[in-house]
């Protein structure tokens, strides 16, 4: 089957959504209801994508930049789907996006247990680092 890649659009939330509700290791949050990804997708246009295949979503992968630094969010594939390289496929859409913007570095966050989604992310070239820790607040 041919897998397709385009621009997300929120269109596309209801079966984005229930793409990252059953992918394990997608933490999701207030900050992943509708409104807030209708006005993140506006902010960062052309930049989040979904794979397709017969017209139904079978990965996703949410992203943009502050002007500085691009951020990869939710990057998921249907586990029936999965190594395939529709992952891949769509961070590099992600990276290119990036770059036409002017952004030369890009950060993501990955659970410190997931190794499967870690091992991922070496393999197509991201390095871990041990330097910085992610500190947040709710506000």
């Amino acid at each position: 089957m041919k897998v397709s890649i385009e621009p997300m659009t929120i269109d596309h939330y209801g079966e984005v959504i229930a793409l990252w509700k059953e992918s394990e290791n997608v933490g999701l949050s207030s900050a992943d209801e509708r409104e807030s990804i209708k006005s993140y997708l506006a902010r960062n246009p052309a930049m989040s994508f979904v794979a397709k295949e017969n017209d139904h979503i079978i990965g996703a992968a949410l992203c943009g930049h502050d002007g500085r630094r691009g951020y990869l969010h939710h990057l998921a594939v249907k586990e029936s789907h999965r190594k395939r390289g529709i992952g891949t496929k769509l961070a590099e859409r992600c990276m290119e996006s990036l770059r036409n913007d002017g952004i030369r570095k890009c950060h993501l966050f990955v659970f410190h247990t997931n190794r499967e989604g870690k091992a991922f992310w070496e393999k197509i070239g991201w390095s871990p680092r041990s330097d910085i820790q992610v500190v947040s607040k709710e506000i």
